[in-house]
């Protein structure tokens, strides 16, 4: 099995998650992925959630690392492997999902990784830490079917 492993230093500015966003969209349409498909939107919000976590918590640069399959050039199959989305950042303080009330404006940036991921963790990494995720494409072709629900359920509050 092959990967491709890229990275992209992020600088210590809100602005860079905007920059992150683009970059992960260009990686993906430059390996041959859709980036308007189901999976390439999770994989920019995740992206987004974490580098704007270590961005705005840490006040330091950080370092965005997206791991994805590598297709078959003869069959160009994919072999059916997570994508791995990691932060590095300058913080050992450990991350922490927070339960934000219905009026805030953040504090839901691990809660929605918890949900859309299928896993997600972190450990210490050097001086700081490393905060990393997995979306399996076999898994997130079955949430969109599941949005609706959701749409529903928020049109109703």
């Amino acid at each position: 099995m092959q990967v491709l492993q890229v990275q992209l230093a992020v600088q210590a500015d809100p602005s860079e998650v905007g920059r992150a966003r683009r970059w992960v969209r260009n990686r993906l349409s430059g390996h041959g992925l859709d980036p308007d498909a189901p999976m390439a939107e999770t994989l920019v919000l995740v992206v987004s959630e974490l580098v704007t976590n270590a961005v705005v918590h840490t006040g330091c640069p950080a370092v965005l690392r997206l791991t994805m399959p590598v297709a078959d050039t003869v069959s160009g199959d994919t072999v059916s492997v997570p994508v791995r989305v990691e932060v590095a950042d300058a913080s050992r303080t450990a991350p922490a999902p927070r339960h934000a009330g219905g009026e805030a404006t953040n504090g839901r940036g691990l809660e929605l990784v918890e949900l859309l991921c299928d896993r997600w963790g972190w450990y210490p990494d050097g001086s700081g830490k490393r905060v990393w995720c997995e979306i399996d494409p076999n898994a997130a072709a079955a949430v969109p079917a599941e949005v609706p629900v959701l749409d529903e359920f928020a049109w109703q509050l």
